[in-house]
């Protein structure tokens, strides 16, 4: 331990000198040497606290306090999901909800967000859901990696225990929904999307691959990458509400993928640290962000972070995936949704 100095004696210089050579024996250890929840943690508990009914009744404290995982608290489901396809995901009752019952779309209260600070519980990070969240099995999950062959000459299909035997990186990521303080924009002129608060911001430490390590192995070159992009598409199968879209050679079907893209560039520069997550604060995802598997891309909006990944393609062109062109963009203030899905 360093020794005690009192600074308002006369030869302060010298104790400053003692004191910062204190501190220096006094370090615990080198930062490449701490493991993440060293550096950002300790990690809150993700043990969602459900209401059971309209009161805010709660489980008894002892079940909360002695739950080991989310699951813990299954037979105990938030009395609004009740009778919906998500009646099976345990859920905590102080999210906010944004669309009623279902989906599931919510922010936390703003003193959560407060209280928590630097890194979000994943039991009360915002949640954007577009229908029911999917059931998937860890053994059973599987990534396709594949695309255009001139672009992709090793496709391959990759489990999430093979994912997990590849070599991990770990930070944290702040994501934020397209739609943070929408409400506020929709008192001055009324958008397509419903009222989002403050909140629809937290982060959290995912735990991943990196996607260049994934395209690397199917044989994906480095040269040439100006206009080509990388696709991302999830397994949910969603209802268009916008009709065949812009693209006559490709139009929307009744029911689409939600899915984005990004640059070749920027998928194959490790500097822009994109994964492919199988975990948060140190445990798998919860099913509402995308468990087993899903998509960060630091620097996005949260819109453009697939979960329940499915598959991964290179393609020479920007991804023309309903919710990637009609969803979560930013257009000039004169120009309407209904008018952007009259050009290509």
């Amino acid at each position: 331990m360093a020794q005690a100095v009192d600074l308002h004696r006369g030869d302060s210089s010298n104790d400053l000198a003692r004191l910062a050579d204190g501190f220096k024996a006094a370090a615990i250890k080198d930062e490449s040497e701490m493991t993440p929840e060293e550096l950002y943690g300790p990690y809150p508990r993700a043990i969602p606290v459900p209401s059971l009914d309209k009161n805010g009744t709660t489980p008894h404290p002892d079940v909360i306090e002695n739950a080991k995982t989310m699951w813990d608290l299954k037979s105990t489901p938030d009395y609004r999901d009740k009778g919906t396809p998500d009646e099976w995901v345990p859920r905590d009752g102080r999210l906010v909800r944004l669309t009623g019952r279902h989906p599931f779309n919510v922010e936390p209260p703003l003193s959560i967000l407060n209280k928590h600070r630097f890194i979000t519980p994943s039991s009360l990070h915002y949640v954007r859901n577009h229908g029911a969240c999917p059931d998937l099995k860890w053994e059973e999950h599987t990534i396709k990696v594949g695309g255009i062959p001139s672009l992709v000459p090793s496709p391959f299909e990759i489990g999430m225990d093979e994912l997990v035997a590849m070599e991990p990186r770990e930070l944290p990521v702040t994501l934020v929904c397209a739609g943070n303080r929408r409400k506020e924009q929709n008192m001055i002129r009324q958008t397509i999307g419903f009222n989002w608060g403050p909140s629809g911001v937290s982060t959290n430490v995912w735990k991943g691959v990196l996607l260049r390590d994934l395209l690397l192995r199917a044989g994906v070159s480095e040269k040439n990458m100006a206009g080509k992009h990388v696709e991302f598409i999830g397994v949910e199968d969603l209802p268009n509400k916008v009709g065949p879209g812009p693209f006559k050679d490709d139009p929307w079907g009744k029911l689409v993928k939600y899915g984005t893209s990004v640059p070749l560039a920027r998928a194959m520069n490790s500097a822009y640290d994109i994964i492919i997550a199988y975990q948060a604060n140190g445990e798998v995802l919860q099913p509402d962000h995308g468990y087993p598997v899903r998509l960060i891309i630091p620097g996005y909006i949260g819109g453009r972070m697939i979960k329940w990944l499915d598959t991964i393609n290179v393609i020479p062109h920007e991804t023309k995936n309903h919710y990637h062109y009609h969803d979560n963009r930013i257009l000039p203030p004169h120009i309407t949704a209904e008018e952007s899905l009259k050009g290509g």
